[in-house]
């Protein structure tokens, strides 16, 4: 194993031990405490609920579990997602499906414009587009999909992602173009019910 794929899968170790506590305290936590943790989510920034992410301290998506592929690093315009290949993944040819790469490579390149979104503003993808280089198969035993952010702006995002191998080669590249949009504000009904406020 060569060293770059150790640290690969020792950053991956310690990333899945912070996350598991994290989902066992959420789950453990009681309705006021998860509606607190919910509303405080809402008033950072986009780098601030990623880093809060990584730290654990919000519960990890779920398509990270179904598909073998977590968060590994965050900073201001750029996201990394550490994938494992492996047997669940492949098309009738025997390599790694192309929807797969397309997935990991969605997610850094949303994460990474995530980075740069303000309290109140959100993003949805409006492209995807993916060149896959060459094929992966599960003996390849971690890719990174890293995501960095090209342009922000009031309407729309644009990033490009890489992803490779721990000894340097690439296997794919992705780019997205994203809405930014403003999140509806909400008012608490009577009964504690909530509904999108308008302006």
């Amino acid at each position: 194993m060569n060293q770059t794929l150790q640290q690969w899968m020792d950053e991956e170790t310690t990333t899945l031990a912070r996350f598991e506590r994290g989902a066992a305290a959420f789950e453990q936590s009681s309705g006021p405490d998860k509606a607190h943790a919910r509303s405080a989510m809402a008033a950072m920034n986009g780098l601030q609920q990623m880093q809060a992410l990584l730290r654990g301290e919000l519960p990890a998506p779920s398509i990270g579990r179904t598909l073998d592929f977590l968060l590994i690093e965050v900073s201001d315009g750029v996201a990394i997602y550490q994938g494992t290949p492996g047997p669940g993944h492949l098309n009738p040819m025997g390599a790694v499906h192309g929807g797969w790469y397309a997935t990991l490579l969605d997610s850094a390149l949303g994460c990474s414009i995530h980075t740069r979104m303000p309290v109140g503003k959100a993003y949805t993808t409006l492209e995807l587009k993916v060149n896959l280089i060459r094929a992966l198969k599960p003996n390849i035993q971690r890719v990174r999909a890293i995501g960095r952010v090209i342009h922000v702006g009031n309407q729309t995002a644009i990033a490009e992602a890489r992803l490779e191998g721990p000894d340097g080669k690439l296997y794919a590249h992705g780019t997205t173009t994203c809405l930014v949009f403003d999140v509806p504000s909400t008012v608490r009904k009577p009964g504690g019910s909530t509904q999108a406020a308008t302006a």
